[in-house]
């Protein structure tokens, strides 16, 4: 039983594939059906295509051939499906943003690669955005959408595009969380004005830091407002910031000072740190897919993006169909082993 769904799942991969790739048996010397055993090895065994197999070239070719979009719109394919078989539109969701970040080695140029520190001689990340479902009532928490990121990107831009893709595929969406790397007055007027309740994560400023050791009571609500200049118009917003002092923190056992923006007043009342511990599962989801990581050196934006994603496919068929019989890894080396005995009976 085990093996005849191992096979199916292998043939969605085939199918993702095919579709990012413009790939078919008609006009194409390859497919998916030869790529996915390369795939699932060097994502099984963390290393590069090249290691383990001589179709690296063959692949980033047709990577470099094929539009972003096409990858993104398979991608979706896949969640549209999921969706419909597990009900995933029936229930109001939570969603999280977060960036993500791949190393990369060598001369940053262009706009694909975000400068760095050069710390551990990383130069530069390529940079993803991925909206996610999170949340304890959640039964399937999975990457629904990540897009990649170039230099100067509008972050309110990049956020309303990705729930114009996904909102189909979900129920009500109830909140939106973001940490501080999203604070945005474009963003968050935005948001409001397409009504999206969205909890924040507030920057620790030499100014919040000071107000804290002003306050007395353990909670204090103001209303920020501001301006947005866009479309040679200036607009004005307001939020709420909620400044939350001394709160114990059983995790580090120490009293922390947490500081939250929202544009619901419902939100601001609630238990706003259990809200927002809702957004670290996919900070989980990070950690589990790196087990996925194929390696590259490539400095091509749609290789790094498509292996990305592909990696994440694996992520969603574990989470939804396999989490109660393997550990993640556990399922990248049987999905390995069944590719290589998938395509040799196929070719009997």
């Amino acid at each position: 039983m085990i093996e005849t769904r191992l096979m199916f799942s292998l043939g969605i991969l085939e199918h993702f594939i095919n579709n990012s790739l413009g790939l078919s048996y008609e006009d194409k010397e390859i497919t998916g059906f030869e790529l996915v055993v390369p795939l699932m090895d060097a994502s099984s065994h963390y290393t590069y295509i090249e290691t383990v197999s001589d179709k690296a070239d063959t692949l980033y070719r047709r990577i470099k051939e094929s539009l972003i979009n096409m990858m993104t719109y398979s991608y979706l394919n896949y969640i549209k499906r999921v969706s419909k078989k597990l009900e995933l539109n029936k229930e109001e969701v939570i969603l999280a943003f977060d960036y993500t970040d791949e190393d990369f080695y060598g001369d940053v140029q262009g706009l694909d690669i975000h400068g760095w520190t050069k710390k551990d001689a990383v130069t530069g990340h390529f940079k993803f955005i991925t909206c996610s479902i999170v949340g304890k009532n959640a039964p399937y928490k999975i990457p629904l959408l990540s897009i990649l990121i170039k230099m100067g990107h509008i972050k309110s831009q990049t956020i309303l595009y990705c729930i114009s893709q996904i909102k189909d595929y979900v129920g009500k969406i109830r909140l939106l969380l973001f940490d501080k790397e999203f604070i945005n007055n474009d963003l968050m007027y935005e948001l409001t004005q397409h009504k999206y309740q969205f909890l924040m994560l507030g920057k620790r400023t030499k100014e919040n830091v000071w107000f804290f050791k002003q306050l007395e009571e353990e909670k204090t609500i103001l209303v920020k407002e501001y301006d947005v200049n866009k479309n040679f118009s200036k607009y004005e917003g307001e939020n709420y910031v909620i400044f939350l002092k001394g709160i114990f923190d059983p995790r580090s056992e120490k009293n922390l000072d947490w500081i939250f923006i929202t544009n619901s007043e419902k939100i601001a009342l609630d238990e706003l740190i259990k809200e927002y511990k809702q957004r670290w599962g996919i900070e989980i989801q990070f950690k589990i897919e790196d087990e996925a990581l194929i390696k590259c050196k490539s400095k091509e934006m749609k290789i790094r993006y498509f292996l990305f994603l592909f990696e994440q496919m694996l992520h969603v068929q574990w989470a939804c169909f396999y989490k109660d019989d393997f550990s993640f890894k556990e399922f990248l080396i049987a999905m390995a082993k069944m590719s290589k005995k998938w395509t040799k009976t196929e070719n009997k």
